[in-house]
């Protein structure tokens, strides 16, 4: 079980995405600021999908203050650069123009960085760009003695609990009508470009989210890391119709993606929580995790919470850890199909009513049951975790932060989601745009306030000079022609032992 030592140990990263937006609530169509350095090699401030959307990186940490001290840094690093933009501070998009007008992210002319590129405009063609504009937190988490097995077992009951999260923390009830521009989506409309449903907590990893007919083909089993890298494998290696119909290059010979198989490369299959292992320059994470096992596991459906001037606070770092160590305490019995069905099934309602009273689940053991009376008992073992981290820290911290976030099972009212219709409805005529916005402003005003001790400063500009140098020295090294590389990357061979 847990003891001092082990609970000490817990380490813990953060990810997090923003898009990059005008002060009149649009999308900045502007290059990636060359005062931020290279996307391609910076180790702190990179993009993701688009050119437009920010990811900042901390490194690895003991304590839950310093992940937070480091992600606070560089919000004040990047802000400096940014002039008269700011980040966009709603995992929901700002305004989006038309989908072929937002920038798919540009890594120079690099082999590696062309490929980063091409999968972008490959989950383009594949998805549309808007749903590419969507932006989260990442929560990236390991504890000593723990292998592969102890975290496939946690991962099996994330997936069976993690629902609870978008409850607790999700924070996308509503949405500007840009994003569903042309689709068919299902929302409420609630004043002039807004769109929501009444009790959303997270449509961002609901049905409009990160979702996609032909990922849903793909059965993905955590009872083992061979069956689950057989299952990616198949996805990564066989041909999709669909994809071959779209071709990997243009007549002209653009590339319009890495390959035409389910998945291009293995970031490409979007889930809740990934299982994840540091990979070596040049390998396939699949191959890394096959030869060397589970190191870490990525929770990947937190909102970014628009009320905490980095998008995710104290307390919910500390329930988090306490809920993943519920995960890997618990019982984890061998997932199956019908069960992983209805988990995708629990997730959906509850990023669409997870507020709504009296919503019904499917538990996985007991069948329908009530999500009050299920989330009572998820928190009843939060609160075991909580109490044995205290013990090994001192304090109350955690129980105490477990305890704050408890209560909105009894105040919904108190939920993010709910919270963020509240202030649209008090103070922006309903307006999602209008309330994040405004938000934004004041979380820019926030932080280039702070402290920005010279050393600091310098820290930075060496990281973004650094990161320049890096780039150039890859481009420079490169002596494949760019469809010798791809070939090579996307082969079979390259994700095996």
């Amino acid at each position: 079980m847990n003891n001092k030592e082990t609970l000490l140990g817990i380490r813990r990263g953060i990810e997090k995405e923003s898009l990059r937006a005008l002060s009149g609530g649009g999308l900045a169509l502007t290059p990636h600021p060359l005062a931020l350095g290279a996307a391609l090699t910076h180790p702190h401030i990179t993009t993701d999908y688009s050119e437009s959307q920010l990811e900042l990186i901390t490194g690895v940490h003991a304590g839950v203050e310093a992940v937070l001290t480091e992600l606070t840094e560089i919000h004040q690093a990047v802000y400096r650069a940014l002039g008269d933009e700011r980040l966009w501070v709603g995992s929901m998009p700002c305004g989006l123009p038309a989908d072929e007008t937002i920038p798919i992210g540009r890594y120079g002319h690099s082999n590696v960085g062309r490929a980063k590129s091409v999968y972008r405009m490959g989950l383009g063609q594949r998805y549309g760009r808007r749903m590419q504009t969507i932006s989260g937190i990442h929560y990236n988490w390991s504890i000593p003695g723990v292998g592969t097995e102890g975290y496939l077992g946690a991962i099996r009951n994330f997936r069976r609990d993690g629902w609870l999260l978008l409850y607790l923390f999700g924070a996308s009830p509503a949405l500007c009508e840009s994003f569903v521009a042309g689709r068919e989506h299902g929302l409420q409309r609630l004043s002039g470009h807004t769109l929501y449903l009444p009790h959303a907590t997270s449509l961002r990893m609901g049905r409009l989210g990160y979702q996609s007919d032909a990922q849903a083909s793909i059965a993905v089993s955590y009872n083992c890391l061979e069956s689950y890298a057989a299952s990616l494998q198949g996805a990564l290696s066989t041909p999709y119709p669909a994809y071959e119909a779209i071709g990997v290059q243009t007549p002209g010979g653009d590339y319009n993606q890495l390959s035409t198989s389910l998945l291009q490369i293995e970031n490409e299959f979007y889930s809740t929580i990934r299982a994840k292992r540091v990979i070596r320059s040049g390998e396939r994470p699949l191959h890394a995790l096959r030869e060397r096992g589970v190191e870490y596991i990525e929770v990947r459906l937190m909102d970014l919470d628009p009320f905490e001037p980095v998008g995710i606070g104290a307390d919910t770092i500390r329930v988090l850890d306490a809920f993943l160590l519920h995960c890997l305490h618990s019982d984890s019995p061998r997932d199956t199909p019908e069960e992983i069905a209805a988990n995708a099934r629990n997730q959906h309602a509850v990023a669409a009513r997870g507020r709504e009273p009296g919503l019904v689940l499917e538990h996985w053991r007991s069948g329908p049951k009530a999500l009050a009376d299920w989330a009572a008992d998820i928190l009843a073992g939060c609160a075991v975790q909580a109490q044995a981290l205290d013990a090994a820290h001192g304090g109350s911290a955690y129980s105490d932060a477990l305890r704050r976030v408890a209560q909105r099972l009894q105040h919904p009212e108190q939920c993010p989601s709910a919270r963020m219709l509240t202030v649209m409805a008090q103070d922006f005529d309903d307006s999602y745009v209008g309330f994040i916005r405004r938000q934004s402003e004041a979380t820019r005003e926030a932080l280039l306030a702070r402290p920005y001790p010279p050393a600091l400063q310098q820290r930075f500009e060496h990281l973004a000079a650094e990161s320049l140098a890096e780039q150039a020295r890859i481009e420079a090294a490169d002596t494949l022609d760019f469809e010798t590389f791809r070939r090579q990357y996307v082969s079979p061979a390259r994700m095996a032992v």
